[in-house]
């Protein structure tokens, strides 16, 4: 098997896209997990609060 730059080009092509996809699902994953619920819901909250930090 020759590497020539067509060869090299697809190869990372393709390694790229399986990458960006585990980053996605890994990212997916993390957002939806029960256990951070309450975090991202304080995080809403206090965005909203409206007592001034001084």
């Amino acid at each position: 098997m020759t590497f020539d730059h067509e060869t090299l080009v697809a190869i990372s092509k393709s390694y790229g896209l399986f990458y960006m996809i585990a980053v996605f699902i890994g990212a997916t994953v993390y957002a939806c997990w029960p256990s951070n619920q309450e975090k991202f819901d304080e995080a809403a909250r206090s965005i909203l609060d409206d007592k001034e930090e001084e």
